[in-house]
Order: structure tokens, then sequence, then C-alpha cells
């Protein structure tokens, strides 16, 4: 049906109806949805698994697209049902071919079993180290420094530092008693 003959065949040229329903494209659409929404609805909701959601959502896209090329269907010509059933089983095609292009969406469920470590926690006790290692004699600080927190060996560190090899590991040994000391101070236990 072309709208225009639908216009001059049953409304005035205001395009008011005449029987005071509304606009003929309006009324068309009333009548395809309630002659086509349910039956469509039960076709998309086993497409869809069951669900009711998604099924509701293709049937209004559905009518959409009818909506949108009303100027194309020719309600006269036979049932519009074929072309709906039609237009509903390429949406729900392409809904699926695009979940597949998709990386699968998760809930936030799985991410409150692991265990989040408190940066508040993290964050003190480096204070609390921090302040420690102040405590210590220089050469104390900078042999943990090049040992623990630069990650060298102390044949490493006695190249750096330029001391003997041996020299490096008692000092590690001493300021490590010392820093255990100071954390001990501090309230905080190994």
């Amino acid at each position: 049906m072309r709208h225009d003959e639908t216009v001059t065949e049953e409304y005035p040229a205001d395009g008011t109806a005449a029987h005071g329903a509304g606009p003929p494209d309006e009324e068309l659409m009333r009548a395809l949805y309630h002659e086509h929404a349910g039956p469509l609805f039960g076709f998309v909701l086993h497409l869809v698994a069951g669900d009711r959601q998604r099924a509701e959502d293709v049937v209004q896209e559905t009518l959409v697209r009818a909506w949108r090329n009303l100027h194309h269907l020719d309600p006269k010509a036979g049932s519009l049902r074929p072309w709906l059933v039609t237009v509903a089983r390429r949406i729900v095609i392409d809904g699926h071919r695009g979940a597949l292009a998709r990386p699968r969406e998760v809930g936030d469920a799985p991410l409150e079993l692991l265990p989040a470590e408190d940066e508040l926690e993290r964050a003190l006790r480096m204070m609390t180290i921090t302040d420690a290692l102040g405590d210590l004699t220089p050469a104390h600080r900078e042999i943990i420094v090049e040992t623990y927190l630069k990650g060298r060996t102390a044949a490493e560190a006695a190249t750096e530092l330029g001391i003997p090899a041996g020299t490096v590991r008692s000092r590690v040994f001493y300021a490590l008693r010392a820093l255990r000391l100071a954390l001990e101070e501090r309230g905080v236990t190994s």
C-alpha cells in the first residue's frame, strides 16, 4: 500500500482520520501490533531460547523496521507475517553473530570472590618500613637498599659500593637485625 493512496482514500487532506482515530501510519502500526505481535513474540521466544526480554526487544525492533518500511508494505497483498518473521529471524541471527564477535560479558560476582589486597594496609606498612630504615646507620641503610630494594647480589653490591663481598654480607646481617629491632619498636612483628 502506498502512503499517499491511504491518505486520499481513507483520510481527509489534513491527515486526520475521518472517524477521529489518528494518522494513517499510527493506525496501521496499531493494526500490525494487534495482529502480529503475539504470534511473533512466540516465534522469537523459541529462537532466543526462552529469553523473554530479548524476545520483546526483537519484536519491538521488527515492528520498528515495519514502521520504517511502511511505504514498501502492502497489507492488501496478503499477510505481512512472513515478512515480519523473516525480519525477526534476521535480527536474532545478527544478534547472535554480534555476540560471537564480542568477548562474553560477565558480572561482578566473580570479582567479589577474589581477595583484594588492602592498599591502605600496604601503604601504612611501607611508611613504617621507610621510617625504620631512617633509624639505621647510613652504612646499614645503604646495604639494605643495594641488596633488598635494588635486588643486587653480595658481589654486585660490593662492586657498586667499592667494599669487599664479605663486608657486604656482614653488613646485611647486622642491618637486618637493626631493621628488625626498629620495626619491633614500632609495633610491627614478623
